[in-house]
């Protein structure tokens, strides 16, 4: 009778346990990336009255006689399964799905949490507002992230500035028409220009030229040659020391036709000089560059340099500046032109606002146009993430039994981060309900065990009188 009362003194205090833990849970249901808990019991020692004998010849075995002492909290264990996501519409707020979590640090150490409430702080120290803590990552120098050094913390200034940078190299894409038609003869002034001849249209000499194809075209400025088609006409922005840009003219003439080894193009400036706001000349240099296609419409060669002199002007870069010109990567198919140049350099700028994307790459977009890396949010992984101890405010902390952090990128890991949206608490409520109701019943049952026992003593005790 006495081994019942504290099998049932024992069941009260483990159900007590297991009802705290499911009210903690549901105190918890709105908490920003709560992970639930589940308790576990298991039953005590037991007390032997009699070990199991062997069977021998004449007798079969027998089976121990124990009688238990009741039941213990076996673990205490954190659900760590997905919560829903809830967009909030704020960009610095991360929601992480999958096997991992975001790491913080402060003064006391490294901490671990599915909490991704993140704010910049005064100094734009990417951070946990509500305790401080800094969220860990990689900074980026120059637009690239280095994500396989040491993580620290994560600092964007507001209003962080960008020094301009000059252009140095510009690259050609897309097609050229392969099929574009050539001059097959000339007027000028009402008298034909010999074939082979160049001639220079204006607006008091107009040229009409004939095409290849059998369409008429006049033309009131530019320099024409029969055999070659008309110029496509693009454009290079080119920035100098200072941030200052520069509209640069260049044509692309298709200038030999050979169906035996590829079409022949020419690169040429369509201007030796650009005048500047400030009344200064920028002199522009380039020889004529020959653009090889083979017959199935892939550049063999072309390259070219471009050489910018600037006059010392009010506002302008002074001295001179060489920008390499790569026309290897355009294309010649029958079809339209559509050609265009792109070349590196901006003006100074100043960051304008920030984004994170899928992998946790935090990307500014400055003031020149510019979109650039600023650094990525770490991303640690457990062994056994259910071993990490809790220290409140929704952080956890390195235990024995956790493992030690595997810290990589989201995507190295398999996991995604969703931007402007926050994990939500993965309680289940019914489920909580159920197994409170479920917690009652067995201590109230643990209950009556003492109770009964308590009216044995009694009738026992009672024998005497």
């Amino acid at each position: 009778m006495m081994r019942s009362l504290f099998s049932g003194v024992a069941g009260l205090k483990s159900h007590q346990t297991r009802m705290d833990v499911i009210g903690n849970n549901i105190a918890n249901v709105n908490t920003v990336g709560f992970k639930s808990n589940r308790v576990t019991f298991a039953d005590t020692l037991y007390q032997t009255n009699s070990g199991a004998s062997a069977p021998t010849d004449n007798k079969g075995g027998t089976n121990p006689k124990q009688i238990g002492l009741g039941t213990g909290v076996a673990s205490i264990d954190t659900i760590f399964t997905d919560g829903s996501v809830q967009s909030t519409g704020k960009n610095t707020d991360l929601c992480l799905s999958g096997s991992g979590l975001f790491i913080v640090k402060d003064a006391s150490g490294t901490y671990y949490t599915r909490d991704g409430a993140f704010e910049y702080d005064a100094e734009g120290n990417y951070v946990l507002p509500g305790s401080g803590h800094y969220v860990q990552g990689w900074m980026g120098s120059d637009g690239v992230v280095d994500t396989t050094g040491t993580v620290g913390n994560i600092t964007i200034p507001n209003g962080k500035s960008m020094a301009a940078e000059a252009t140095a190299t510009a690259a050609y894409t897309n097609n050229l028409n392969s099929a574009a038609p050539t001059i097959a003869s000339m007027m000028q002034g009402g008298k034909p220009i010999t074939t082979g001849t160049t001639g220079t249209a204006s607006t008091g000499s107009p040229i009409t030229m004939t095409m290849s194809d059998g369409s008429k075209v006049t033309q009131t400025s530019g320099t024409y040659k029969t055999g070659n088609s008309l110029p496509v006409a693009t454009t290079l922005t080119v920035y100098d020391t200072l941030g200052n840009a520069h509209t640069v003219s260049i044509t692309l003439t298709k200038t030999n036709t050979d169906s035996t080894n590829g079409n022949q193009w020419t690169a040429a400036l369509a201007t030796t000089s650009i005048k500047e706001d400030d009344g200064t000349t920028t002199n522009l240099g380039m020889s004529d560059v020959t653009i090889q296609f083979d017959t199935s419409g892939v550049c063999k060669s072309g390259n070219g340099t471009l050489t910018m002199t600037y006059a010392n002007g009010a506002k302008d870069a002074s001295g001179s500046q060489k920008v390499s010109i790569d026309f290897t990567q355009l294309t010649q198919f029958s079809g339209s032109s559509t050609v265009k140049g792109d070349a590196d350099g901006h003006a100074a700028g100043t960051l304008k606002s920030l984004a994170v994307d899928s992998s946790g790459i935090i990307t500014g977009t400055y003031t020149n146009g510019v979109i650039q890396s600023e650094a990525q949010v770490a991303i640690a992984q457990f062994n056994n993430s259910t071993g990490l101890t809790k220290t409140g405010t929704n952080l956890y902390q390195e235990s024995n039994n956790s493992g030690t952090p595997n810290v990589h990128t989201a995507t190295d890991l398999g996991v995604t981060i969703t931007p402007s949206s926050l994990e939500m608490s993965n309680v289940d409520i019914a489920n909580e309900f159920s197994d409170m109701i479920i917690t009652q019943r067995g201590f109230q049952s643990n209950s009556k065990i003492i109770t009964v026992g308590d009216e044995m003593l009694e009738t026992v005790i009672n024998m005497k009188r």
